[in-house]
């Protein structure tokens, strides 16, 4: 292979571009290689740079956005198999006006001027891609290269400034600033500026981000019963959370709150009142309301025939009344869109048999009374299984008054993958992003608490503990400039992309020549104005 990249056949830049687009997969976990996101893009960026043609580019994007989805999503090859890669080709092509868009910007010798500019459209286009694939019908927001910068104080808190979509931005930013730095000496200086600005948006941030004051907190257990498999697992997985929670009564004071994952109740308490009786003498037991989570098919006759996954709060008399039901399914784990086309995905994963329903609205939960006569009245926002990738769910949650956000999961199927870490680490994010702490309980791993700053509560349970913890939570008021203003990184990445296609449209338009102004015909010996030479 040629040692330049500009020189490098169609094929060997292929190759390249599928597996530069995977590099930034090191910055999350497990590897948890955080600086490396800030470097990661830099050998995809000089290659599409590099590339000949726009058509080049496009190709190129799309070849790396291939590698990033596939290398980014590698744990679910075993549920899914060769249709993984299928779904990597469909959302690369995503990244194909990305890759045009880098070669436009930074391709060549650019001035100072489209230097500055490349440091601003680059990331955005990169933003505007995350916005497109994190619609749950493409998967959601599992990824974000933000994401990968979940247990960096700086970065927590620029997420508590514009969420998830401002540590992106920042972040593709850097890349593209070394990228200039490397490859572009005329470029150097308005590179090291963009460093510079970045630099000083996270110390601005990390200085003077207004952070939700103080306020009382909550003891709250996880029970993790860990991999129960085999026949009757639904039911086994049960006897243990029952037996793991009555160990509570020996950890200290009663917890306010005990948690279990999801998918923790195999059957519908509706119909199964005996399971309903024994998770309310669970909790009079404890001293403590539980909050659990019911995988089952609906077992009333008034509703729609099917199965939710719900959460359901129990108090001592029993279920409260206070029901959430999961409103984003995970695409072919839990629902294969448009079945009549997809269906087929059945037959080499496994996808879902059956599609789950689906919740019609957030609920915020208060807690009930506790058996010894404790405070309630606490509120509780909680969520299930992916719904903890997306931003504006607990930003939605906390603006309706929850004051800790609680995401059930369970990540058995791919116990043995960077899944667990990965699903766990989103917590954090959501924690600094609304400035309420956030518990992310499983069946077998990891669990975690984070508290309102998005910093561990404690340490985490990993996919080898079978136990059930007390954590100390501590709570918060007020509410984050996220949480105040939403997604406005968003806005204006989507801003500077439409000012950018209307300056290309405006350049375009002056360049043409005039009407009754292209000049006389020059004739030649082998041409005349009537006969064009050949």
């Amino acid at each position: 292979m040629p040692s330049g990249p500009a020189s490098w056949s169609p094929r060997w830049r292929g190759v390249a571009a599928v597996f530069a687009g995977a590099l930034p997969v090191l910055a999350f976990p497990e590897p948890s290689l955080w600086w490396a996101a800030c470097v990661a893009l830099v050998p995809w960026l000089l290659l599409l740079r590099t590339a000949p043609t726009g058509r080049r580019a496009l190709v190129e994007g799309w070849l790396g956005g291939i590698g990033f989805m596939a290398a980014v999503h590698h744990w679910l090859l075993p549920s899914l198999h060769v249709f993984l890669l299928v779904i990597a080709a469909l959302l690369g092509l995503l990244w194909a006006p990305w890759g045009w868009l880098v070669r436009r910007t930074t391709g060549g010798a650019p001035s100072a001027r489209r230097a500055l500019a490349a440091l601003v459209v680059v990331p955005s286009g990169w933003l505007a891609v995350e916005l497109v694939r994190s619609w749950e019908g493409l998967g959601g927001p599992w990824g974000l290269l933000g994401a990968s910068q979940w247990d960096v104080g700086p970065a927590l808190r620029l997420a508590s400034v514009g969420g998830v979509w401002l540590v992106s931005l920042v972040v593709v930013a850097v890349n593209t600033a070394v990228a200039l730095l490397v490859a572009v000496p005329v470029a150097r200086p308005s590179a090291l500026a963009g460093l510079v600005a970045c630099a000083t948006a996270a110390t601005s941030a990390w200085a003077w981000a207004p952070q939700p004051p103080e306020a009382p907190g909550l003891r709250v257990a996880l029970v993790q019963p860990g991999v129960v498999g085999g026949p009757e697992s639904a039911e086994r997985r049960f006897d243990r959370g029952e037996a793991l929670t009555r160990t509570l009564a020996r950890q200290g004071p009663p917890p306010d709150l005990v948690v279990w994952g999801e998918s923790s109740v195999g059957a519908d308490l509706a119909q199964r009142p005996d399971l309903a009786e024994r998770l309310g003498a669970l909790s009079r037991d404890v001293g403590a309301p539980l909050l659990v989570n019911v995988d089952a098919r609906n077992g009333d006759a008034s509703g729609p025939g099917g199965i939710h996954k719900s959460s359901v709060l129990v108090g001592p008399d029993g279920p409260t009344g206070d029901r959430y039901d999961k409103m984003r399914l995970v695409p072919f784990g839990e629902y294969v869109p448009a079945r009549g086309l997809l269906g087929w995905a059945t037959s080499v994963g496994r996808a879902a048999g059956e599609d789950r329903l689906r919740g019609e609205a957030p609920v915020v939960m208060t807690l009930p009374r506790a058996s010894d006569g404790g405070p309630g009245g606490r509120r509780i926002g909680p969520l299930v299984c992916f719904e903890s990738a997306f931003p504006d769910m607990s930003r939605h949650l906390v603006r309706e008054g929850a004051e800790l956000l609680v995401a059930q999961s369970a990540t058995s199927s791919f116990q043995d993958s960077w899944a667990p870490e990965q699903h766990a680490s989103l917590a954090a994010l959501r924690a600094a992003e609304t400035g309420r702490p956030m518990v992310h309980a499983t069946l077998t791993g990891v669990s975690a608490v984070y508290g309102p700053d998005g910093r561990p509560a404690g340490p985490a349970l990993g996919t080898d503990r079978s136990t059930a913890a007390v954590f100390e939570v501590p709570g918060a008021t007020g509410t984050t400039l996220f949480v105040r203003f939403g997604d406005w990184p968003v806005f204006g990445a989507l801003a500077v992309l439409a000012a950018f296609a209307a300056a290309a449209g405006g350049r375009r338009v002056r360049s043409r020549p005039a009407p009754g102004r292209a000049g006389r015909s020059v004739r030649t010996a082998r041409a005349s104005a009537g006969r064009p030479g050949r």
